[in-house]
C-alpha cells in the first residue's frame, strides 16, 4: 500500500480573473460553461485534497473507503488494462472515427425545448481532432462506445476491489480544454469509479452536508453554485463551501461515492471512462426516485412552463439556503 502526496489548487473555487469574462465569452457558446484555470492558484483554502492510494486491497478500500462514503484516488486500479496504453487518441481516431456521436455544449441545462439534450453530432473522428486543437466547451457523455465496438470490452477489466458493478453501464466522458460539468450527483445514486486516460481532469467533490451552500435545486440532481465563476455576493454560503479535490492525472481512478456532488473540468482536451457500482437496496430505490422525480416532474414542468420553471426551482433553493 503506498499513499501519494496530491497537487492542491488551493481554494476549492477560483476568483475570477481580471477580463475574465472575455475569456468566458471567446471559449464557450452556452450559458453555464466558461474556461477553466485550474493552474491559477487560490487564496483561502477550503478542505484537504484527495488521498492517493495505491496497492490497496478490497478489504482495505471497504473498511477505509467504502463503508465511510469517503472518497480516493486509486493509482493503480487499472495497471492491468490492456487500454491504458492503447487507448490513445491516434488509436480511436484511426479504427472508430467513423462514428457518429451527440455533441453538447454549454446550453445543455438551459430551460425550454432544448433542456439535456444534445445540440448535435459529429464524426468521432472530427470530435475528437476538435478537442486535441484547443479549448472548446464541446462535450460528449454518458456515450457507451461498446455498443458500436464491442471488442472494446476486451481492454478493460471489471474491478475486484469491491462487489456489485454494473457489466451493461461503461460510460465514456469527451471535452475540450476548459469545458467543466456543472455540480451534480449521479441521479440513480450509484458510486463511481471514474478513470483518466491520457491527459488531466481536475475533480473537486462535496458531501450530501454541503447541499444548502450549493444551493440545491429542487427535483434535481444539479444546484445553482458554479465555483469556476462564484459570485459571494449573490451566493454568501460559498465563503464556507468545503470540499475535496484532486488533479486526475492518466490511469488513475477516482472513487466519487454515493451521492456526492462533483465538479470535474478538463485541463486539458481528454477522456475518461466511468464504472458504477451499487449493491444497497436502499442506494437503488433513492436512485429510483431520483429517476422518476426527474422524468415526471420535472422535464414535463420544463416542457410546460420553461424559465418560469428555473425560476421557480432556484427561489425553492434559495429559500433553503438562507434557512440553513
Amino acid at each position: 500500500d503506498t499513499t501519494a502526496a496530491r497537487p492542491s489548487a488551493g481554494r476549492i473555487y477560483h476568483r475570477r480573473r481580471p477580463h475574465a469574462d472575455q475569456d468566458r465569452r471567446a471559449h464557450r457558446c452556452g450559458d453555464e460553461q466558461g474556461p477553466a484555470h485550474p493552474d491559477q492558484p487560490g487564496t483561502v483554502p477550503r478542505g484537504p485534497v484527495l488521498p492517493a492510494r495505491g496497492g490497496l486491497t478490497k478489504t482495505e478500500f471497504e473498511n477505509e473507503y467504502l463503508k465511510k462514503s469517503k472518497p480516493v484516488v486509486f493509482t493503480d486500479l487499472i495497471k492491468d488494462w490492456p487500454a491504458k496504453d492503447k487507448w490513445t487518441f491516434d488509436f480511436l481516431i484511426k479504427n472508430y472515427g467513423h462514428i457518429s456521436v451527440p455533441i453538447y455544449d454549454g446550453n445543455y441545462s438551459k430551460a425550454g425545448k432544448g433542456y439535456m439534450t444534445a445540440c448535435g453530432e459529429m464524426k468521432f473522428g472530427d470530435y475528437l481532432h476538435l478537442i486535441q486543437e484547443g479549448p472548446t466547451d464541446k462535450r460528449i457523455f454518458l456515450f457507451n462506445l461498446f455498443k458500436h465496438a464491442p471488442e472494446l470490452r476486451n481492454d478493460i477489466r471489471i474491478p475486484e476491489i469491491t462487489e456489485g458493478f454494473f457489466n451493461e453501464f461503461p460510460f465514456m466522458f469527451f471535452g475540450g480544454q476548459g469545458s467543466y460539468t456543472k455540480i451534480h450527483y449521479d441521479i440513480d445514486c450509484s458510486h463511481v469509479f471514474l478513470t483518466q486516460f491520457q491527459t488531466r481532469k481536475r475533480i473537486v467533490l462535496f458531501d450530501q452536508s454541503q447541499s444548502k451552500k450549493l444551493q440545491a435545486l429542487p427535483f434535481t440532481v444539479t444546484c445553482l453554485v458554479d465555483p469556476m465563476y462564484p459570485d459571494e455576493n449573490k451566493f454568501p454560503s460559498i465563503k464556507s463551501l468545503e470540499g475535496m479535490e484532486t488533479i486526475l492525472n492518466h490511469g488513475e481512478t477516482v472513487f466519487i461515492p454515493s451521492q456526492y456532488w462533483h465538479h470535474i473540468e478538463y485541463t486539458d482536451g481528454g477522456f475518461s471512462i466511468a464504472l458504477r457500482a451499487n449493491n444497497s437496496i436502499p442506494l437503488k430505490l433513492k436512485g429510483a426516485f431520483n429517476i422518476a422525480r426527474h422524468f415526471v416532474v420535472d422535464k414535463s414542468m420544463n416542457l410546460i412552463l420553461g424559465e418560469h420553471w428555473m425560476n421557480v426551482k432556484k427561489q425553492i433553493a434559495q429559500r433553503r439556503a438562507n434557512i440553513g
